[in-house]
């Protein structure tokens, strides 16, 4: 008995030895510095934005489905009914919650890359303003950020001024992400939910269109300067039959955020993202960023890459409602140029050179 008395002393003994070992290691560790913490999350709130983007209505969709054949059918049959009744709601405004603008992860996220918004003019909250955001890049950060989220201060800058964002009208058809897009400001990209924006909501409205769409976010890698802005011109149209004014913005660094394999016009490759994007209203890129763990590897997040979006004089334009198309080409020339010298005058200041130009395509 006392033989394993004593043996039973002797590992407490040791376990506690041991366990005061690990504390003191522990305790010796170095702790994460603010500037870690910080890092981990900037990175977390642009995983956390990249994810919802890509996965939150896919997988919405899939776990609805999925209840239908279980117990919780229910769930399922609500959320229908809801959508059914709800179905209008993304084409009048939508349900802007300023709360998730105002949200602490947008700062993390806008610091990330980091993104920052540049005022040349004023805007008067008089007026309605269409916005055209340029380029497109792949998942239009730039865009989000300043006209979306209230991190780089929009709002301050342009008092009076509420801006929206117009995205693909399929995304307001997918379970929860619908909520989800409509809560932060978005709206279809289709001429009744612009034109309700403009036209039955009051004055002071901005509504940001990024106009080269998915054909543009073909041809998006380092280096690129070239817009797909020549045949687009439905929303000067737009712009006209509301009275709208038009404002050229420009976010530097935007095509720098992602590497994508561009394949040459004419290839097989090519014709299928071209045919998808007219069926779908996307294009399937083949890209790649930063992976998770490490800058070295590859992954589905951005670079952390610096942009500046730059918002330019407006252009003004009357109201009438049934323009001509001479005078659609004219306003839209007007837009043109006015691109062109936001563009020529801010180049150099951040991060292109003198001899770099805007080809309009």
């Amino acid at each position: 008995m006392k033989t394993i008395i004593a043996a039973c002393s002797q590992n407490l003994s040791g376990s506690r030895a041991s366990l005061q070992t690990a504390l003191r290691t522990l305790l010796a560790a170095p702790w994460p510095s603010q500037r870690d913490i910080r890092a981990w999350l900037q990175l977390f709130s642009v995983l956390q934005w990249v994810l919802s983007f890509l996965l939150l209505g896919t997988i919405s969709l899939l776990v609805l489905i999925y209840l239908v054949f279980t117990s919780l059918w229910p769930i399922s049959a609500l959320y229908l009914a809801w959508i059914i009744f709800d179905w209008d709601t993304p084409e009048k405004g939508g349900r802007r919650l300023p709360c998730l603008r105002r949200w602490a992860v947008w700062k993390h996220f806008r610091d990330y890359f980091p993104v920052k918004l540049v005022k040349t003019h004023d805007l008067s909250p008089s007026h309605n303003y269409i916005i055209g955001s340029h380029p497109h890049g792949i998942l239009c950060v730039g865009a989000f950020c300043n006209f979306i989220t209230g991190s780089t201060g929009f709002g301050e800058m342009f008092p009076g001024i509420q801006s929206f964002l117009a995205t693909l009208a399929g995304n307001f058809r997918l379970p929860i992400f619908r909520e989800y897009l409509m809560s932060g400001g978005l709206c279809p990209v289709t001429r009744r939910a612009i034109g309700y924006l403009l036209s039955k909501n009051g004055t002071g409205n901005a509504v940001a269109i990024v106009i080269g769409g998915a054909a543009e976010s073909l041809s998006c890698h380092p280096g690129v300067t070239a817009l797909i802005l020549k045949n687009r011109k439905g929303f000067v149209r737009l712009a006209l039959q509301h009275g709208a004014h038009l404002v050229p913005s420009f976010s530097f660094g935007e095509n720098d955020l992602f590497r994508q394999v561009v394949f040459e016009e004419g290839s097989w490759m090519r014709s299928i993202q071209q045919r998808f994007q007219k069926m779908m209203g996307f294009a399937p890129c083949v890209f790649y960023g930063r992976g998770l763990t490490s800058i070295q590897s590859r992954g589905f997040l951005p670079y952390a890459r610096p942009i500046t979006t730059v918002v330019g004089e407006p252009v003004t334009v009357p109201k009438i409602e049934n323009p001509s198309c001479e005078v659609v080409d004219m306003y839209h020339e007007m837009y043109i140029r006015s691109l062109l010298k936001l563009f020529n005058e801010n180049k150099t200041k951040y991060g292109l050179s003198e001899t770099d130009e805007l080809h309009i395509l």
